[in-house]
């Protein structure tokens, strides 16, 4: 009897479950609720400062304030550097460090303080906005928002009275909101002369630090102490208006154009060193002025010549007599490899008398370390003739922070040379069949210059200068001007192409001293290229 009890028990549960699941399924596929609503949607500006709080843990500055701007290419910028950026800080802190600690912990009789592990970790600094000011100075300002939650591993190890204790810095976040001021800015790269640093605010500094093992930051009244600390040293020194200068480039220098032109005559050289197995050299010269960043200009080789003859003539711009001085280098070419240097020597341009020639034989030295033993050694000599030609007085600008008088010069053409001045500024819409990767080339008067080439870009910008010396005015010269792509691959198929040129007629030059326009490039659909020329007169 209480067998038949259990089977009809379990049968009774199974008809019971399976009439239980259909009777669900059909409420559920045929009954709904009718008092369901859709959900309101609102945009978010209609949601006040309060609301928007709880629905977003924590807004970007972009979005409170809309004078920030997004970063997020820097941000991804950042990402993809940092392991190298990590390696170059943390080197720099090192090196700058050494020095301090040397000098200070023998005041607290401490043997040796040495980083035993020196990294900031994967996770870089991140960007939150970026707000920038426009004034009426040549300067910029910049005022990022930066957050810095990373997971560094510093660790020192201290050496005293036989003892060594290892402390280590873990769990480090910083939040800074700097202001970087680059000024003044300068027509020479990278454009600016100085960085100023400031913050704005006091920074948010929290760190762990272990001694031992043990967190010293869980000791009572110490974290909020450090802490304050930290704060109060970094905003004495650096919180706003107080600042960090550094230096890039001297002003007075980055700042200056040209004040006169120096005609180099190479003559000739005398008793050169063989060079060559069968004993002669293939000498030529290579001269430039240094503070220079034009390249060097060369004579022509005297195949198997030791007493080789050039009267070859070179103008080359001056922008400090004070300063600057002619290099010459004197090689011996050779067909395959490397061109052996013969020797070299150098000229000051302040040791020149102004308009007037000079004719000088100079020894050929290997280097200009004057206690160098290999200067002794007869190398030949070179022989040059030098005339440093200043500009006219009224033609120099009186403040070159003007820019109108930068280039003010004396109403009508100059009866004698001048510099032809060509800034290549930018290209717009410019396209290969095959490739974009375009360039400039300039052919004015038999001589070819060249721009930087910017790789897969229809809108390349350079902001490249180049100065052409003239005994005249370009009244009937033209100036070709043509953009350029080459292959980045390797192999012969499509290796360069012409993206358009145009061929610019330096008469308009000459009488309004400075043009700077947009020209349509011939055999290019919608290129343009902007080029600044400008013509200043020479005495």
């Amino acid at each position: 009897m209480g067998f038949v009890s259990t089977i009809l028990g379990f049968c009774g549960f199974g008809v019971g479950v399976s009439c239980g699941l259909t009777i669900g399924y059909y409420l559920f596929i045929y009954f709904q609720p009718c008092d369901v609503k859709d959900p309101v949607i609102r945009p978010l500006v209609e949601r006040d400062s309060k609301s928007l709080q709880q629905l977003l843990s924590e807004i970007p500055l972009w979005v409170k304030c809309p004078d920030y701007d997004r970063v997020d290419w820097l941000n991804k910028f950042l990402e993809y550097m940092w392991p190298y950026l990590d390696k170059a800080i943390c080197r720099t802190a090192k090196d700058i460090a050494a020095p301090i600690i040397a000098e200070q912990i023998p005041k607290y009789k401490i043997d040796s303080v040495e980083f035993e592990t020196l990294t900031l970790g994967s996770l870089p600094p991140t960007f939150q906005g970026m707000k920038v000011y426009v004034t009426e100075e040549k300067e910029l300002i910049m005022e990022p928002s930066i957050k810095w939650a990373g997971n560094p591993n510093v660790t020192v190890a201290v050496k005293a009275f036989g003892l060594k204790a290892t402390v280590q810095v873990v769990d480090l976040q910083v939040f800074a909101a700097p202001r970087i001021t680059l000024k003044p800015l300068v027509p020479s790269f990278p454009c600016f002369a100085n960085i100023f640093v400031s913050l704005m605010e006091k920074p948010h500094v929290d760190f762990g630090l272990k001694l031992l093992g043990a967190d010293l930051m869980s000791i009572p009244g110490l974290y909020r102490f450090v802490q304050e600390t930290i704060k109060d040293q970094v905003a004495n020194m650096y919180l706003w208006p107080k600042t960090l200068e550094v230096q890039i480039l001297d002003p007075s220098k980055a700042m200056k154009k040209p004040v006169g032109v120096l005609h180099v005559k190479i003559l000739r050289a005398m008793n050169l060193k063989k060079k060559d197995l069968l004993g002669a050299s293939d000498p030529y010269v290579k001269l430039k002025l240094t503070e220079s960043k034009l390249p060097s200009k060369k004579t022509p080789v005297r195949h198997k010549n030791l007493n080789p003859e050039w009267n070859e003539e070179f103008n080359m711009v001056v922008k400090d007599p004070e300063s600057q001085a002619l290099e010459l280098s004197v090689y011996d070419w050779e067909q395959i490899g490397k061109h052996d240097k013969m020797g070299m020597n150098v000229i000051p341009l302040k040791d020149l008398t102004p308009d007037e020639s000079k004719t000088m034989t100079l020894n050929l030295l290997k280097n200009m370390d004057a206690n160098d033993a290999q200067n002794d050694k007869d190398r030949g000599q070179i022989m040059v003739e030098l005339t440093y030609k200043p500009f006219k007085e009224d033609e120099l600008p009186k403040d070159f922070e003007d820019n109108d008088a930068a280039h003010k010069v004396p109403e009508g053409t100059p009866p004698g040379g001048g510099v032809l001045i060509i800034i290549v500024h930018e290209a717009q819409d410019v396209e290969g069949k095959h490739h974009t990767n375009p360039y400039v080339k300039i052919l004015f008067k038999g001589e070819e210059r060249k721009t930087k080439q910017v790789k897969k870009n229809r809108d390349p910008r350079w902001g490249e200068e180049f100065n052409f010396v003239l005994e005249e005015p370009p009244v009937n010269d033209r100036l070709h001007m043509e953009v350029v792509s080459t292959s980045t691959r390797i192999g012969l198929l499509h290796p360069k192409e012409t993206l358009g040129y145009v061929d610019i007629n330096l008469s308009d030059v000459v009488s309004n001293k400075r043009i700077n326009e947009k020209y349509h490039l011939i055999d290019s659909k919608n290129g343009r290229l902007q080029v600044e020329l400008q013509w200043q007169t020479a005495s």
